[in-house]
């Protein structure tokens, strides 16, 4: 195989990791995946690369399959010798950098995982709409933190990084942009900047058309 597959669906997370190969020019076909929560068939099909039915799922030139958009994000950079998206070793963002990162796909990642579908976890239907509550609020209250501290213009300050790429994405998502732009208003203002990144406005226009 020559390039990269990544397997997503069009506002989904694989904007993330699309975003990324985008951005080193790495070349790549997009496998559109159907709704994974409405489609049996969809999520059959995607078990048979990736046994968690997940996006993003990359499949590397190789034929080895990567999911986890965190481990996609360094190796990407480890594959592309760059640190213009992961701060290398030395560099004194660095440690900030895998903080966030792994805070962002540990803890409010899973939140979505959780409150997009809770049928999927919760057995009992009265329960659903609470634990859904429940589960958003304690996101919005993730993302609070997160708002006081990150920098300006970018998550690490002065630097782009992957994180403002995770920020441009999962803004868009439940609780949405009005929502950050009156809570979490530095987060806001990365996103928005984020979005005006000449390298990425195909991806951002391929995932949420205008």
């Amino acid at each position: 195989m020559t390039g990269y597959k990544l397997y997503g669906r069009a506002g989904w997370g694989s904007a993330i990791v699309e975003a990324q190969l985008a951005w080193y020019g790495l070349p790549f076909t997009f496998e559109p995946v159907d709704d994974l929560f409405k489609s049996p068939d969809a999520r059959a099909r995607l078990e048979k690369v990736n046994p968690l039915a997940q996006v993003p799922t990359l499949v590397l030139p190789d034929g080895t399959v990567m999911s986890e958009s965190a481990a996609i994000t360094l190796l990407l950079a480890d594959i592309t010798g760059t640190d213009s998206l992961v701060p290398g070793p030395g560099a004194p963002e660095r440690a900030r950098f895998l903080r966030w990162l792994v805070f962002l796909v540990a803890n409010i990642y899973p939140t979505f995982t959780y409150a997009d579908d809770p049928a999927r976890f919760v057995s009992v239907n009265t329960a659903r709409d609470p634990f859904r509550a429940a589960t958003d609020a304690y996101a919005q209250r993730l993302w609070r933190q997160v708002n006081g501290e990150v920098g300006a213009p970018w998550f690490l300050g002065k630097r782009f990084s992957a994180l403002d790429i995770y920020l441009a994405v999962m803004t868009r998502w439940r609780p949405k942009r009005g929502w950050f732009e009156i809570e979490a208003p530095r987060l806001f203002a990365i996103a928005r900047h984020a979005d005006q990144r000449p390298e990425l406005a195909a991806v951002w226009q391929r995932n949420w058309p205008a």
